[in-house]
């Protein structure tokens, strides 16, 4: 009785767990297809409406903006001197530091001396043993003349005094050529800089021997005022004629530099002349400017960009650059309209600064993005912050 009692217990829990898992197993069927037959059913949607995007926008404005036009040019000294030696010799002395800054006059370079001031003393002794001569055939003459005159002498002694007297002369003649060109010999021996500027790396040393007329001894430039050379096309030739014409105080500001490390050069220039004639190949024409160096910062072959300065006359649209974005090359801004963000296609011109000027597709009093726009796309609800009026 008893075991029969205890099969009975076991298939009735048998048959409770089987149950208890077919409950399950159909719940969770349930749970999977729920989501599923809700949505077929026509149940409640997900909202696909864009996110409202904030922004910061600016007020299109009419101005009269003043950008500069930038051409790449070079640093010209305005006098340049290679020193070339015209006697030959040993040098015998060097005054100068390389690079110094050097005065009008100042000895740069020795040749020894001595023999040309020896040759200086024997042609001085020749001009004076010359005109000797010729004081006492001038004389001679003079006597002959005077007995000529009384019939107390022949003419054929009359005449080679005359000649004796013309070789005499054309010996003090010659004589003093000697004398000359020995004091020129002397004076060349020493080498003096021929300008105020700036004196370069000696290309020889003290001991060098050097030859007249094919040694190379340093070069003199210089420095203040100095020059700058830029090209310009042969359209913007009457612009620079203009300019040219136009009366500049020490101020003005109409042409400046951008040097290599970026800086702006602290002081400005002006033409001092446009070149006599256009480049055929090129179509180009050379303008010279004219700079102050005080400071002697600017060198000869340094490169640079010179800043011509430019101005609208007419008002135009300026707006940030940062609000223009490109898309396959064209150009595009973020116009907001009843908190709505509308792509506009616009035309740019010059970069002034960080702005730049738009030739078309805005008008003055619409209100552009300036901040936000990598999250706008055309008809994006926008919701403006600290805008700028």
């Amino acid at each position: 009785m008893k075991k029969q009692l205890e099969v009975s217990i076991n298939k009735y829990k048998k048959k409770l767990t089987v149950t208890y898992m077919n409950r399950l197993i159909q719940l969770g069927i349930f749970t999977l297809l729920f989501p599923i037959l809700v949505t077929s059913c026509g149940g409640p949607k997900q909202n696909n409406m864009p996110p409202i995007a904030g922004v910061v926008i600016d007020t299109v404005k009419l101005q009269n903006p003043t950008y500069y036009d930038i051409y790449p040019g070079n640093v010209i000294a305005l006098n340049t001197v290679d020193l070339n030696c015209e006697v030959s010799g040993f040098i015998s002395a060097i005054y100068f530091q390389e690079g110094q800054l050097v005065r009008k006059g100042q000895k740069l370079y020795e040749i020894e001396q001595s023999k040309y001031q020896a040759a200086y003393a024997s042609a001085e002794a020749s001009l004076k043993m010359a005109q000797s001569k010729y004081g006492i055939t001038r004389k001679d003459a003079e006597r002959y003349k005077q007995l000529g005159d009384k019939g107390m002498t022949t003419q054929q002694k009359l005449e080679y005094s005359e000649a004796d007297l013309e070789s005499a002369e054309s010996q003090v003649a010659v004589a003093k050529a000697n004398l000359q060109k020995a004091q020129i010999d002397l004076q060349h021996a020493t080498i003096t800089a021929p300008f105020d500027g700036t004196i370069g790396i000696s290309q020889v040393k003290q001991g060098a021997f050097v030859t007249a007329g094919q040694t190379k001894l340093n070069t003199v430039s210089s420095n203040n005022p100095i020059a700058i050379d830029f090209v310009i096309n042969e359209k913007e030739i009457a612009r620079f004629v203009e300019l040219e014409n136009k009366k500049q105080t020490k101020t003005d500001s109409l042409f400046t530099l951008a040097l290599p490390n970026k800086t702006t050069f602290p002081y400005p220039g002006k033409i001092l002349f446009l070149d006599r004639a256009v480049d055929m190949q090129t179509g180009t024409l050379k303008v010279r400017l004219e700079f102050p160096n005080p400071n002697r910062s600017l060198k000869d072959g340094m490169s640079c960009n010179v800043r011509v300065e430019n101005k609208y006359t007419e008002k135009v649209i300026v707006i940030p650059n940062k609000a223009m974005t490109e898309q396959m090359g064209e150009y595009f801004v973020y116009v907001v309209d009843q908190d709505t963000a509308r792509q506009h296609k616009v035309h740019p011109g010059k970069v002034v600064g960080k702005n730049i000027i738009i030739l078309s597709g805005l008008k003055e009093g619409e209100h552009i993005v300036t901040e936000g726009i990598q999250k706008l796309r055309d008809g994006v609800p926008v919701q403006v912050g600290n805008p700028k009026k």
